[in-house]
């Protein structure tokens, strides 16, 4: 994996981490998150999204549900933590802190 391939990868798990965080439920589905993603730049097929999501249910930071052609990811407390900065998951950039 290329520097710039991890960079965009971590980016866009932070990306998708905060888009469910923001959402009342804190669930959104894997279309809904490659349409948020390719807001910030990156445009990546749903596949792609797939794999960011299942990396992110390993680090424990999401659930899945399959539903369809898509999946819907749902925000867990390890998830919820990471945007707080009261933890770190290893391959997802650090949430800048908050302004003081």
């Amino acid at each position: 994996m290329t520097t710039m391939d991890r960079i965009i990868r971590e980016e866009a798990r932070l990306i998708i981490l905060r888009a469910l965080g923001e959402q009342i439920d804190e669930r959104l589905n894997s279309e809904l998150l490659r349409v948020s993603l390719e807001t910030f730049g990156i445009a990546r097929p749903r596949a792609w999204v797939h794999g960011e999501l299942a990396y992110l249910t390993e680090m424990g930071a999401v659930t899945l549900v399959d539903a369809g052609s898509v999946k819907v990811a749902t925000l867990t407390e390890t998830g919820r933590r990471h945007l707080d900065r009261t933890v770190a998951i290893e391959g997802v950039k650090r949430p800048s802190r908050p302004e003081a």
